[in-house]
């Protein structure tokens, strides 16, 4: 719908896991590739992931190494846990030029029966083409379609 890239992942251990990437024709270029692993601290994708792993993972992932991809990578610990705080309140992350100077990512948790994100999705597009705010209830609604398939809760409509 939007002909930009949308991404779906999972978390292994301190890392993300892409299962799966469409790329629209109007797409940025990304990083990622189907089966590829990256950071959690820095995509969309893997923020939602990280705000919703178990503690000791956060610490564990906020308490190494952070790569710092561009300028904007953020890799102030303190910083990055208020950030996963934002993500479990406001139900949506944001990764801002943080992995390519030109890429806004929006991404959205997926979650099972039991309601444990198992997943998340991402939209990922140019840096200046809305703003994330406006980007998020199209992700959220698409994570909940997903989570619907799933067996998990179906949401706020």
């Amino acid at each position: 719908m939007t002909r930009e890239n949308v991404q779906l992942a999972v978390r292994e251990g301190t890392e993300v896991v892409f299962v799966e990437r469409l790329a629209g024709s109007a797409a940025v270029p990304v990083l990622t590739r189907v089966g590829g692993r990256f950071a959690l601290t820095a995509t969309g994708v893997g923020l939602v992931l990280l705000a919703h792993a178990p503690m000791e993972v956060q610490e564990t992932v906020l308490a190494g190494r952070i790569d710092r991809f561009t300028e904007y990578t953020v890799t102030d610990p303190d910083r990055l846990r208020h950030m996963l705080a934002d993500v479990r309140s406001n139900g949506f992350s944001v990764s801002d030029r943080q992995i390519t100077t030109d890429a806004l990512s929006v991404g959205a948790p997926v979650l099972d029966g039991r309601g444990r994100v198992i997943a998340a999705v991402s939209l990922v597009v140019h840096h200046d083409t809305a703003p994330a705010h406006a980007l998020a209830p199209l992700v959220r609604t698409s994570a909940r379609a997903i989570s619907r398939v799933l067996g998990g809760p179906p949401g706020p409509d």
